[in-house]
C-alpha cells in the first residue's frame, strides 16, 4: 500500500515539473538608449567597467545574458524575480534617468553592499563563481563610487 501511495506522488511530481515547464516568464531584455547609460554618462575606467560588467550587469541591467538555468522552471521564476528586483534598485542602464540626490545615493549604496558582501548576492556567486569580488575590486569601485559622487551637485 505504502509503495503504491509512493509510486502515485511521484508520478504526480513528475507531471507536475513537466507541466510548469510550459509556464515560463519573459526574458525579454528592454531596449537600451545608449545616452541613457552609466558607461555614457559617467567618467567609467576600464578596470571599473569590467567590475560592473563582470559583477552587477546581469541584473542590474537591460544586458541581462540568461544562462542555460533561465530555461528550467522553478529556478527560471526565482531567476526572474531577482532580475526584476535588482533593475528595479538599480539599472545601469537608466542612469541617466536618475536625479542627482539618486545618482549619489545609489553610489554610496553600492560600496555599503559591496563591503558588506551583500552584493553580489551569495545565491548568484553558487554558479557566476566569476562574479566573487576580491577586496581589490572592492576597494577598485568604492573609490570610484566616492569620486562620482563627489562630482554630483545636491
Amino acid at each position: 500500500m505504502l509503495k503504491k501511495i509512493l509510486k502515485i506522488v511521484a508520478l504526480v511530481l513528475l507531471i507536475g515539473f513537466v507541466v510548469i515547464q510550459f509556464i515560463r516568464p519573459d526574458f525579454t531584455n528592454p531596449p537600451v538608449n545608449a545616452a541613457d547609460t552609466l558607461e555614457n554618462s559617467t567618467q567609467l575606467p576600464e578596470n571599473v567597467k569590467q567590475i560592473l560588467h563582470r559583477s552587477c550587469a546581469d541584473c542590474h541591467s537591460n544586458e541581462t545574458k540568461y544562462p542555460w538555468y533561465s530555461k528550467v522552471q522553478p529556478s527560471a521564476w526565482f531567476l526572474k524575480d531577482h532580475i526584476d528586483e535588482g533593475r528595479h534598485e538599480l539599472n545601469f542602464s537608466v542612469w541617466n534617468t536618475y536625479e542627482p540626490r539618486r545618482k549619489k545615493r545609489k553610489l554610496d549604496e553600492i560600496c555599503e553592499q559591496i563591503e558588506a558582501r551583500e552584493m553580489p548576492l551569495p545565491s548568484y556567486l553558487w554558479i557566476h563563481g566569476d562574479a566573487k569580488m576580491s577586496d581589490e575590486d572592492i576597494k577598485t569601485l568604492c573609490d570610484w563610487t566616492k569620486a562620482e559622487s563627489a562630482k554630483i551637485m545636491p
